[in-house]
């Protein structure tokens, strides 16, 4: 947790031009550095950077606040009990849901894909016997 107010992720600047590849013509010399391409050259505002780390700054944002108003104990129960509720037993084979994160998270008044699908889109078929034979190592 980096004890910060920031509401928005920070930007990361990333630069890169045909000076840092080019030869005594001032050219890009693709037998040495390979050829040349767009998304390396292109100016990125750093959006996706911002948009991955969204999640992390709020909740840090959040856990910042909580300790300022309350102390150092609130934060600290917070993440605690994180952790305790992210380690749940389940059966291997069968869909997982964990409302206790989500409601200790705050996204459990949010509705994504995978509330409703379960991620079962992509699994394979159930064989419970198999799993809980691999999960308790037998």
């Amino acid at each position: 947790m980096d004890p910060s107010f920031r509401i928005v992720p920070a930007t990361t600047s990333k630069s890169a031009s045909v000076k840092d590849t080019a030869n005594s013509l001032g050219l890009h010399d693709t037998l040495q550095f390979g050829p040349r391409t767009l998304a390396v050259e292109v100016k990125d505002s750093g959006l996706r950077e911002r948009l991955e780390n969204w999640d992390e700054t709020q909740d840090n944002l959040k856990l910042t606040t909580l300790r300022k108003l309350q102390g150092m104990h609130a934060p600290l129960r917070l993440l605690m009990e994180r952790k305790i509720v992210a380690a749940n037993p389940h059966m291997p084979a069968l869909p997982q849901s964990n409302i206790h994160l989500d409601i200790l998270m705050g996204r459990d008044e949010t509705i994504e894909p995978v509330d409703v699908f379960g991620g079962m889109e992509t699994t394979e078929p159930q064989n419970i016997h198999s799993d809980m034979e691999k999960k308790l190592k037998m």
